[in-house]
C-alpha cells in the first residue's frame, strides 16, 4: 500500500508539472538521439528544446542552466555549419578522438566555471544548489563542445554529467525532466558506441578498388 501510495503521489506530481516541460522533455529525448545517430537533425531539434528549457530551468531557480541554454542555442548553429563544413577541405565532419591540448582547456575551464559561478549565483542570487548547478552546466558545455566538433569523447562527458543533474532535477520536482537525464544515461552509452565504431571506420585506411 505505501508503494502504490508513493507511485501515486510521483504520478500526480509529475502530471502537474508544466506542458512546456513536456514538450522540453520530448524535444531533448529527440535531439540526443538523432546527435547519437550523427543526424544532422540533432542542431534544429536541440535549438527548440533549449528555447523550451530557458523557461522551464528559470521557474526551478537554476539559473546557471537556464543561461546554459542560450549558449547551447548558439553552439547548436555552430554546430549545424561545422558538421557540414568543419572538416577537411570544407567537407563534412568525421568522428575523431579528443586531443590532449583540448583536454588540458576543458579541466582548466569546468574548475574556473564551477568556482566562480558558483560563487556568484551563491552570493548574490537565489539559485538552489548553486555549485552543483555551476559544475554541470560546466560540464554540458564542455560536452557540447566536443559534441560539436565530433569528439567521440563527448558522450564520457554527458554520462557524468547526466549522472550528477538526475537527483538534482529530483530534487527540484522536475520529475519529467529527471527522468529524461536517467534516459540520457542511456543513449549517451548508445552514443559513445556507436561513434566508436563511426571513428574506427574514419581512421581506417581505405583500400584501393581493385
Amino acid at each position: 500500500m505505501l508503494l502504490l501510495t508513493s507511485l501515486y503521489e510521483f504520478w500526480t506530481s509529475a502530471a502537474g508539472n508544466t506542458p512546456l516541460e513536456w514538450v522540453a522533455v520530448v524535444t531533448g529525448f529527440a535531439c540526443v538521439w538523432l546527435a547519437a545517430r550523427e543526424s544532422l537533425w540533432n542542431f534544429p531539434v536541440a535549438i527548440v528544446s533549449c528555447g523550451l528549457y530557458i523557461s522551464v530551468y528559470h521557474s526551478a531557480q537554476l539559473y546557471s542552466d537556464r543561461n546554459l541554454q542560450g549558449v547551447f542555442i548558439a553552439l547548436s548553429l555552430y554546430g549545424w555549419y561545422e558538421w557540414l563544413y568543419g572538416g577537411t577541405r570544407r567537407s563534412a565532419l568525421v568522428v575523431t578522438r579528443t586531443r590532449p591540448g583540448e583536454w588540458v582547456g576543458i579541466g582548466v575551464g569546468i574548475v574556473a566555471f564551477t568556482t566562480l559561478s558558483g560563487y556568484y549565483l551563491g552570493h548574490y542570487t537565489d539559485a538552489a544548489l548553486p555549485y552543483w548547478d555551476s559544475f554541470t552546466t560546466a560540464g554540458s558545455l564542455a560536452a557540447q563542445y566536443l559534441l560539436v566538433r565530433k569528439r567521440l569523447e563527448n558522450w564520457l562527458l554527458w554520462i557524468l554529467v547526466d549522472i550528477i543533474y538526475v537527483p538534482i532535477l529530483w530534487y527540484k520536482e522536475l520529475y519529467p525532466t529527471s527522468g529524461l537525464y536517467a534516459v540520457y544515461l542511456i543513449l549517451a552509452g548508445y552514443g559513445y558506441v556507436e561513434w566508436r565504431r563511426a571513428a574506427r571506420a574514419a581512421a581506417a585506411p581505405a583500400i584501393p578498388a581493385a
